[in-house]
């Protein structure tokens, strides 16, 4: 049986506002394997990111029960925190805004070292460990004194991955990391991450709202709706057999290519509600096209199908994604 490095319990995290309690994220449970990767997919604005920021801790949550490695993070004192964060690094959406354009490309990567001190008073062994991580992000020397103005997209988010993994952390968040680029610096910048996944045996969690992206890099994907996980099974079980009518129609939108097997188009109906004082029952309900008297009352239950297949829905398996 894998072995379990992060175990999230009944996760909440919600903030407040003149019009009441804003839930982005409410009562989510799950688990990470060490050495997978778990991708986390939804719309904007479901809760994805305040995810992956409650479990590097970033923000504190407002309930619940974060476990890395047997310890609950949400009790650590700021001390024993600090030193975890070597541990759990983060990479953002967006390349640019998360570096400091006043820093060069080697002072950016250096910074992780110097703040917890790996290399005090040893300027030789810091520049040789700043040129080991560029190296190994793909990164030529000739750029150490370069700013993050002067590269591209894809060379910045390189920066940020060197950066995350200066300290050897063994799990990192990835929020959205290939989002903000080309869709060949995509393949470039996701080819990186599986090849020191392999290499530093790292644990990842993938956030992404894009289901083709998140097929070629994850274990397992749990999809979120409104700050719920509807749906939570291994990559093949999600693509091929998704039970949820909100990953039915998320699959349907995925173009394919003319000679591959066509799915029927799910075209949503409807907004997503708001976020501030949600609706009971099922959260989807207002836009499922099944939905029947008991989803607008009851809220379901994420509930195992069968070999760690999870589904909030109570209609769950009745109705099939077809093919046309």
């Amino acid at each position: 049986m894998a072995e379990k490095l992060i175990e999230v319990k009944n996760l909440k995290k919600y903030f407040s506002t003149p019009k009441g309690q804003l839930h982005a994220v409410d009562d989510i449970s799950f688990h990470i394997n060490k050495g997978e990767t778990l991708g986390l997919v939804g719309e904007s604005g479901c809760g994805k990111s305040t995810t992956g920021r409650l479990l590097t801790r970033l923000l504190d949550a407002t309930e619940g029960e974060i476990f890395y490695d047997g310890k609950d993070i949400n009790r650590l004192r700021k001390k024993e925190m600090r030193e975890l964060r070597k541990e759990i690094q983060i990479v953002f959406q967006d390349p640019y805004a998360s570096l400091n354009p006043r820093l060069t490309v080697s002072e950016i990567i250096a910074e992780p070292l110097i703040v917890n001190k790996v290399y005090p008073g040893d300027k030789a062994k810091l520049n040789a460990r700043t040129l080991e991580l560029m190296e190994t992000v793909g990164l030529a020397a000739r750029l150490a004194n370069a700013y993050p103005h002067e590269l591209d997209g894809g060379r910045r988010q390189r920066i940020g991955i060197a950066r995350a993994l200066a300290l050897k952390p063994k799990f990192i968040v990835q929020d959205e990391p290939v989002s903000a680029l080309d869709v060949s610096i995509q393949a470039q910048i996701l080819n990186l991450m599986a090849d020191l996944q392999e290499k530093f045996g790292l644990t990842y969690l993938f956030i992404s709202h894009d289901l083709s992206v998140v097929k070629h890099v994850s274990d397992r994907i749990a999809v979120m709706y409104l700050g719920k996980i509807v749906e939570l099974a291994d990559y093949k079980t999600i693509f091929n057999d998704p039970l949820h009518p909100y990953s039915q129609a998320l699959l349907s939108a995925i173009p394919l290519p003319t000679l591959e097997v066509k799915k029927e188009r799910i075209i949503l109906e409807g907004d997503v509600p708001s976020p501030i004082n949600p609706p009971g029952g099922c959260r989807f309900a207002g836009r499922c096209r099944h939905r029947t008297d008991k989803c607008l009352a009851e809220e379901p239950e994420l509930k195992d199908m069968g070999e760690e297949h999870f589904v909030a829905c109570h209609y769950a398996g009745d109705f099939k994604l077809e093919t046309i």
